[in-house]
């Protein structure tokens, strides 16, 4: 076999993350971008999208216990709930572990993304054939320009914003995204590295504060993502993401998570310092 393969992903101009490659499982180009899946020699089997890292079996349950459960357990009683991406299918398989969420609608550019983690990536993708989840291959903010529905919680789980995430990381869709949600409406997106990618935060979270009254960024460690701390924003109509959380809910929802717990949950949005001076009067974590 491939006994000296590895891959590398090449972040900026500067910096290369290099996995050992057992074998490769899938590799494609859609009209959007290249999609491969690789099994690799230490974290199991991982989903490249233009050669970036997405998800990899090892880690994954990092990013996702923290994209939803943070939402999910802020929000009172949240029932319909909108992901934007999220092909591998890990967001939409920990919103409806939730058992008030009765919807759970998933809007994925790259049909290519979601097949392929179907067929190679099911610790992701076990979830999508729930009959909650409502798949449509689309564009997520032509979705949001468009839709009636009115979501509890809208998680933006994109890729870098660069290529068809590009549009996720502006104003438009932002204001689109808080006219789709209700009147206590949150929403969370994938909000990069303060190590390397502060610039995006700080003009993501302009936009955040130029549409909604609350904006918040909460951190979390990962294994394959540059720099090992990545964030994601929390902006809301009402809700402040640590006042108005109960840890009791957790306790009480009896789920188990191999990431995410209460403790870790308020801990979150406490951040570094250079993080808190960099988004100086960007964010309203205390």
């Amino acid at each position: 076999m491939h006994s000296n393969l590895w891959v590398e992903e090449k972040f900026q101009d500067f910096l290369g993350l290099k996995f050992k490659v057992e074998k490769v499982l899938f590799s494609g180009k859609s009209e959007f971008q290249t999609v491969d899946v690789v099994e690799t020699k230490g974290h199991g089997k991982m989903l490249l999208n233009d050669g970036l890292i997405m998800v990899t079996e090892r880690d994954e349950f990092a990013y996702h216990d923290m994209i939803t459960h943070v939402p999910l357990f802020v929000h009172p009683n949240p029932k319909n709930v909108l992901v934007i991406g999220g092909g591998d299918g890990g967001t939409a398989r920990e919103v409806i572990r939730h058992t008030s969420v009765e919807k759970c609608t998933m809007v994925e550019i790259d049909g290519m993304v979601v097949d392929a983690c179907k067929e190679h990536i099911p610790q992701t993708s076990c979830a999508l054939d729930d009959p909650r989840i409502k798949l449509i291959i689309g564009d997520g903010v032509k979705f949001v320009a468009e839709t009636q529905e009115k979501f509890d919680i809208i998680i933006v789980d994109s890729t870098d914003p660069i290529g068809p995430a590009q549009p996720l990381f502006g104003e438009a869709f932002y204001q689109d995204v808080f006219n789709c949600l209700a009147d206590d409406g949150i929403v969370v997106s994938q909000g990069e590295s303060s190590w390397y990618a502060m610039d995006i935060q700080q003009s993501l979270l302009k936009v955040l504060n130029a549409v909604f009254p609350k904006s918040y960024l909460y951190s979390f460690s990962n294994l394959t993502y540059p720099g090992g701390l990545w964030s994601f924003t929390f902006a809301s109509k009402q809700y402040h993401p640590v006042d108005n959380f109960n840890a009791n809910r957790v306790l009480a929802s009896n789920l188990t998570f191999d990431y995410y717990n209460a403790a870790l949950h308020s801990a979150s949005f406490a951040l570094p310092s250079f993080v808190k001076k960099g988004l100086a009067g960007l964010i309203d974590n205390d």
